[in-house]
């Protein structure tokens, strides 16, 4: 199973139950093999004889107990993980796990408690520290929150790969910088706002490293000199520092009220903006749609609406010409809309995200999921609408706020009541869509002030 065969590792732990039916190791090996195959009714079978047979395993409790996290029965999975932690009160394991399930429960004053609980067994437990970011980013906790965050390791493959020193917040004047890469292309968006910040503070040369797909779009980035796209050939060295781009937030000490806010930092290519002229809709109010994320994103199951009979409503509301943006996932839905709400679909004709910002820039506003064109349409400085999840909701949202303060004055979020949700949330976009008509309508209809001659 540690060397990923996981046909011969059943196979074992299979043989093991034959030769030792009560055998509840086995069984504890096999379900969470099981699991990560997807089998769940035959996990949960395997996981529950094993405690049948030693309930008192803490491994098996505290593994049953993501399982069924993972699977939303949070009052049976906050049994396990109490399980386990009384049986092993000491496994800083047990006491993170348990603070994420409290996180996801939204009971976030035991979720902080576990987390330092699991911090104060084990000072380098990682996993507990980047879990307490998460829960201190959301609630606007920034000074800790960023300090907690470098506690994730998404970048370690760069870092071993550089030679130059990484930033730690030294002075930059005449000193030159690599932006690495880390995270998805949204992350990248949202975040790569912070060259210009770098340049400020005296960095002579900037370069970044990004997706391949957002790299014409970053040459219009303000205060970057260079950029790479991964799948190029990167230079192991020839940089005074190298930073990973989320770090960037601690060391410049950002907090809610300096957020570095300056819309836009991205520009659409005029060029490319006449490009995409003739395939938009002359007449109506232009709405970009996305409505679903990456499906590999551990919560897209979540942020992301699952079938477009749900946006049908948003169809109701007069006057309004609807352009799909959507990208991969859900391009088979785009050239197959319910009748009730006719698309324009362009996402299939996207090559690139400065394809996808010349028609974000020729737009009256985007209505997204939480994914990476939501972040494109705020860098643009373009009206965006980001319909939100109940079930965990990504930090950077902050918790119960309708605007970003990332995306001043351009950000509007609109948040699930419950779990699951959408309904609720697209019929208070109904509304709020109707009024943004009307609001539009007058701007094009009231006639400029009389100029008085003397």
């Amino acid at each position: 199973m540690a060397a990923g065969d996981a046909a011969s590792a059943e196979a074992c732990f299979n043989e093991a139950i034959q030769i030792s039916p009560n055998f509840a190791e086995a069984y504890s090996n096999l379900a969470l093999l099981l699991e990560k195959k997807g089998a769940t009714d035959e996990a949960e079978v395997c996981y529950r004889r094993s405690l049948a047979l030693n309930p008192d395993y803490p491994e098996t409790n505290l593994n049953f107990g993501v399982f069924l996290a993972d699977l939303k029965r949070f009052e049976e999975a906050e049994a396990a993980y109490s399980r386990a932690c009384l049986l092993n009160p000491q496994s800083p394991a047990a006491w993170s796990n348990r603070g994420v399930l409290y996180a996801c429960m939204k009971r976030e004053e035991e979720a902080e408690q576990c987390y330092r609980k699991a911090m104060s067994l084990d000072v380098d437990y990682a996993m507990a520290r980047f879990n307490l970011s998460y829960l201190l980013l959301r609630q606007g906790r920034f000074e800790e929150g960023w300090y907690c965050l470098e506690a994730r390791d998404w970048y370690a493959a760069l870092e071993t790969y550089l030679e130059c020193p990484r930033w730690q917040g030294e002075a930059l004047s005449g000193k030159s910088l690599l932006i690495g890469y880390e995270a998805g292309h949204g992350d990248m968006i949202q975040f790569c706002r912070y060259a210009a910040v770098l340049k400020a503070q005296g960095a002579s040369h900037i370069t970044i490293i990004c997706h391949p797909a957002l790299k014409t779009l970053f040459k219009t980035l303000n205060g970057v000199d260079a950029v790479i796209p991964f799948d190029d050939h990167i230079p192991a060295s020839g940089w005074d520092f190298w930073t990973p781009p989320l770090s960037i937030p601690h060391f410049c000490k950002t907090r809610i009220d300096t957020i570095p806010a300056s819309i836009p930092y991205l520009q659409a290519f005029p060029e490319r903006i006449a490009q995409w002229q003739s395939m938009l809709p002359a007449e109506g109010i232009r709405v970009g749609l996305v409505w679903k994320g990456n499906p590999k994103f551990e919560n897209d199951t979540d942020r992301s609406i699952h079938g477009l009979d749900l946006l049908a409503p948003l169809g109701s509301v007069p006057n309004v010409r609807f352009i799909s943006l959507q990208k991969g996932a859900g391009e088979d839905e785009a050239g197959h809309p319910p009748a009730a709400l006719p698309l324009i679909h362009l996402g299939s004709q996207i090559k690139d995200f400065a394809d996808s910002a010349a028609i974000v820039a020729s737009l009256d506003l985007v209505i997204s999921v939480d994914t990476a064109i939501a972040h494109l349409a705020g860098a643009l400085g373009r009206p965006c609408w980001v319909l939100l999840p109940d079930y965990k909701t990504d930090w950077r949202w902050l918790a119960g706020r309708t605007d970003s303060p990332w995306y001043p004055e351009i950000m509007r979020l609109f948040r699930q009541p419950e779990m699951g949700n959408w309904s609720a949330v697209i019929a208070e976009v109904c509304g709020a869509l109707n009024e943004f008509v009307q609001q539009r309508r007058r701007i094009l209809v009231t006639p400029p002030p009389a100029v008085s001659s003397h």
